[in-house]
């Protein structure tokens, strides 16, 4: 017999892929208007089919309209039960946009809604994994999960100077809601875009390089290498954890831990994550954290998975103990 959760899950993963082609192809000038229909369309399947495993097939249908499933809308409501819920908050803003974008040019939402539409990428694997035991990145290389962001000037000038009076006003007014609730919601509504420049001798720690030549007869400025936060500091503590235990798993790796005088085999914690932050001061390292002012919380880079499970590797029956013990003394 079909399974029809394990169809909705395949379908999902199609159309969230999808989603990630449309919108980093640089030729593609429909992004945001397809990203939003097809993520929509994959939260909707996936969460269809988590309401199936946990409660049946009629728990998709309206109970007074048999033959017609329930919108994402009703879905998201049944499942995130709390409407403050921040993965709430960012797919019905998206949705907004899904149903706005059949009506209205809205190439220029994609400066307002950029880090909605990350944050709903994150967020879409976290809640694959946690209800489906499928990670993405088994599909696809982690680093498709970030998103090619087109970044202008959204000033009231430069918006009312390019729009009618009405879809001006509009735009301005979807930026100052968003921005507001970028301020007031956590990293699971949006992930903020934010660019900084930065000049480093290392290569290795660098996103764009360059030469420059003293006997050259022309002059110039030297800007610091670009680097954007939310294409490199992607993952949140949870998600950093996630990816430690999976690479661990791979090699049969468990770590020593005591308890009650006795040792005993783990996986890896937030507490053992909180350990290796402290001792290795990891907050204060731009090679693995940054911290985002709107917000007020860090994001990892994958850099830091690569040095955590390299160091357990190195010796997993002692390391967390040790870290313990020399950051008592």
């Amino acid at each position: 017999m079909e399974n029809i959760a394990e169809r909705l899950v395949a379908k999902s993963i199609e159309a969230f892929i999808m989603g990630l082609e449309i919108y980093n192809k640089p030729t593609i000038k429909y992004r945001v208007e397809g990203f939003s229909f097809f993520i929509c369309n994959a939260w909707e399947l996936m969460l269809k089919a988590y309401l199936i495993n946990k409660d049946g097939e009629s728990s998709v249908y309206f109970k007074d309209k048999p033959d017609r499933t329930l919108s994402l809308e009703n879905v998201l409501k049944k499942v995130f039960t709390n409407k403050h819920d921040p993965i709430r908050l960012n797919i019905e803003r998206i949705i907004v946009l899904r149903n706005t974008s059949t009506h209205f040019i809205t190439e220029d939402y994609e400066m307002i809604y950029a880090p909605l539409f990350q944050a709903a990428v994150i967020n879409f694997n976290e809640k694959l994994i946690e209800f489906h035991n499928i990670d993405i990145t088994d599909s696809i290389s982690s680093n498709f999960l970030t998103l090619n962001m087109k970044i202008e000037d959204l000033s009231d000038n430069n918006i009312r100077a390019k729009y009618s009076n009405i879809l001006a006003e509009r735009l301005i007014r979807s930026r100052d809601e968003i921005s507001k609730d970028i301020a007031n919601e956590g990293s699971g509504f949006a992930i903020p875009v934010e660019t900084h420049f930065t000049l480093t001798k290392n290569k290795e720690d660098a996103d764009i390089t360059f030469r420059y030549a003293k006997e050259s007869d022309n002059s110039m400025t030297i800007l610091h290498d670009i680097k954007d936060p939310s294409a490199i500091y992607i993952y949140t503590t949870k998600k950093v954890i996630q990816l430690v235990n999976k690479r661990l798993k791979k090699d049969n790796i468990l770590l020593s831990k005591m308890k009650k005088g006795e040792k005993i085999k783990s996986v890896f914690t937030t507490n053992d994550f909180q350990l290796f932050i402290k001792f290795y001061g990891i907050k204060e390292n731009s090679k693995y954290s940054y911290l985002y002012t709107i917000g007020n919380r860090y994001g990892y880079s994958i850099k830091v998975i690569d040095f955590i499970v390299e160091e357990i590797k190195k010796r997993p029956d002692t390391i967390i103990e040790t870290l313990k013990s020399e950051l008592k003394k």
